[in-house]
């Protein structure tokens, strides 16, 4: 994808979990159980197109604005938020998480990331999300399928 003959970056990663999809599209949308596995500080405002809701992290402190651009029950959340200005321009970035019900009575749910500039401040910025979106759907993971909360203790 190229903007203003500058390339944009963006990331995909995937995982499957152990339950049924609406149980895991509500494990995102639902403010109560995110802040059981993901938001460590938080998080306030459902899941809801048009929405803006709060994400709060301990190891981020305070809390971060997340507009929700689309949300389609069991299938798809569309999230924008600001990035860190990594030197050539403060900018949004656009989250995309998708929900597959898998015929074994699954969930394949992949999460995208794209909007920064192919700078080094924009890689290392993309790269420290995609790790931030590894460790959300690995914790998720545990939450759903064995109520293990993965970041409890890890970041203080």
């Amino acid at each position: 994808m190229n903007t203003d003959d500058e390339t944009i970056l963006r990331f995909s990663i995937s995982g499957r979990i152990s339950k049924p999809v609406h149980e895991v599209y509500e494990a995102v949308a639902d403010p109560a159980v995110l802040s059981e596995y993901f938001t460590t500080g938080g998080a306030r405002g459902r899941i809801e197109p048009g929405a803006v809701v709060t994400w709060d992290f301990a190891d981020f402190p305070g809390a971060f604005p997340v507009e929700v651009i689309d949300a389609v029950p069991d299938e798809r959340i569309v999230l924008r938020w600001d990035a860190p200005d990594t030197g050539d321009g403060a900018l949004r970035t656009t989250v995309t998480m998708t929900f597959a019900a898998l015929e074994d009575g699954r969930t394949l749910v992949t999460i995208a990331e794209e909007g920064w500039h192919d700078t080094d401040g924009g890689r290392t910025a993309s790269y420290g999300n995609c790790e931030g979106w590894t460790g959300m759907l690995c914790a998720m993971k545990a939450w759903l399928e064995h109520s293990v909360n993965l970041r409890a203790g890890y970041y203080a």
